[in-house]
């Protein structure tokens, strides 16, 4: 096989190899989804029961295997073993949710039909869109993709699977998972490849496609699904997250600070909801400024497995460090703490805050732990500047009362709204996406069940029968 058709994954903090193995043609693409095709009535037909104890046996999987699946994960991201012990929970605890969620959303349920004297009843049952391409990021390489895929699978979908080139290995580590758990064959076709095997999949024999990933990659999916209208697409994108802190106590200040920590530079900022805008009283903040640097100082950034552990790792490879260097450069605000390479040779960056009030920056989503400080005058301003953003997302208000977060709620453009907390850390059981560049208005978690099933309303009855119209002789 040409070197040309080899994927290779190298852990980005320190380079080396992890994972080869071979990138699909679009001959095997559409193979793929031709096996898919093939099993998917299959499994539909096995019925809920079977499919939801298909789940939670991959549930079982994922916990007998929870060590191990969470030190690949941090090998391949060059995120902390703990952070990644956690996307091992999420990716276990989807499951109940999921079941929970599709009993809710998509259940079925019968019931007299009012307006028929014969007695007929109405239904609602949903059906399965058939075979859906799920494409993955790198940041959560198991939990986000596995947010579409077990509900998706318990709809009675089958599926095509592309991991983010950046993380082959946890994908195919937990398709393994499922075929573990009973999954029968061509019911989930794991497909590696970059951008090319995107391509090919977005254009192959499906029924629909669930993205989680940038918006540039988004847009482009958008283009293509143009011509398909009878095809679902659910985008969850990333944003430019908004988060304002205005009126607090002195008290509070030193706890606003973790809040603006932890929301700009958990996971190396490599999170769709990190807060990449702090927005402040002019005049009347300089104390949170300097509690947050005061933080960020002391904040541990190290390998996967340090002792004692890191509050974050590196990002995910050298060339986005680089950009996130050259971009965060190109702002030329006024420095508070610069984004450095800590290694040469290696992606660890130090977290940057840089003041850009009053200047011209671009809108767009810098994927990595550096945030932009804007002052404004009044709190009317704060909200304008929290949505001078195409993105809608996440947004979150630091301080103030009841009041003045209702008047934040409710002028804010953005699918997360919190008050006092980070604008990251989206609970699973409730729905998750946002607006604008950031998604399709198809939120995920909790409602991904709409997305991986279709309504079907009925009405039947036994024997014929329709009243007799008028205008018969």
């Amino acid at each position: 096989m040409p070197p040309s058709d080899r994927l290779r994954s190298h852990r980005p903090h320190d380079g080396s190899l992890l994972w080869e193995g071979a990138a699909a043609s679009a001959a095997q693409v559409v193979a793929a989804a031709a096996r898919a095709r093939a099993a998917q009535p299959g499994w539909f037909a096995a019925g809920l029961e079977k499919r939801v104890e298909v789940a939670r046996a991959f549930k079982a999987a994922v916990e007998a295997d929870a060590d191990g699946f969470a030190r690949l994960i941090a090998e391949e991201t060059g995120k902390p073993f703990w952070e990644a012990k956690t996307e091992v929970a999420s990716v276990a605890g989807k499951v109940e949710i999921s079941i929970a969620a599709h009993a809710e959303r998509t259940g079925s349920r019968e019931a007299p039909f009012k307006a028929d004297p014969a007695g007929a009843s109405q239904a609602l049952r949903h059906k399965p869109h058939g075979v859906l391409a799920v494409l993955g990021p790198y940041n959560f390489p198991a939990h986000l993709p596995n947010g579409h895929i077990v509900p998706a699978l318990i709809a009675g979908n089958a599926l095509l699977f592309k991991p983010s080139e950046l993380t082959p290995a946890v994908g195919a580590h937990m398709a393994g998972l499922w075929a573990k758990a009973g999954l029968p064959d061509g019911v989930l076709e794991l497909v590696q490849g970059a951008g090319e095997t995107g391509r090919a999949l977005a254009a192959a024999d499906t029924d629909g496609l669930l993205f989680t990933g940038s918006a540039q990659t988004g847009a482009a999916l958008a283009r293509q699904f143009a011509e398909t209208p009878h095809r679902i697409l659910a985008l969850e994108m990333g944003g430019n997250n908004p988060l304002v802190a205005w009126g607090l106590e002195a008290g509070d200040v030193e706890a606003a600070a973790l809040v603006v920590v932890q929301s700009a530079f958990l996971s190396a900022g490599q999170r769709c909801t990190c807060a990449r805008r702090l927005i402040v009283e002019d005049g009347a903040a300089d104390a949170l400024v300097d509690a947050v640097v005061a933080l960020a100082d002391r904040l541990r950034i190290g390998q996967p497995f340090a002792d004692p552990q890191p509050f974050m790792g590196c990002v995910i490879s050298n060339p986005a460090a680089d950009g996130l260097l050259a971009r965060s450069q190109a702002i030329h605000g006024k420095t508070i703490r610069p984004l450095i390479r800590q290694h040469e040779g290696l992606p660890f960056l130090t977290p940057g805050i840089a003041d850009v009030t009053g200047l011209e920056v671009a809108d767009e989503e810098l994927f990595g732990p550096f945030l932009q400080l804007i002052r404004v005058r009044d709190f009317e301003a704060a909200i304008r500047a929290a949505n001078a953003t195409r993105f809608g997302l996440s947004a979150a208000l630091l301080g103030g009362d009841r009041g003045l977060y209702q008047r934040f709620w409710a002028g804010s453009r953005a699918g997360v709204v919190n008050w006092n907390r980070p604008t990251n850390g989206a609970a699973s059981n409730a729905p998750f996406g946002g607006v604008g560049l950031s998604g399709n208005h198809r939120p995920s978690a909790y409602y991904a069940a709409d997305y991986c099933a279709w309504p079907v309303a009925s009405v039947e009855a036994e024997r014929p029968f329709v009243a007799t119209p008028q205008g018969i002789a």
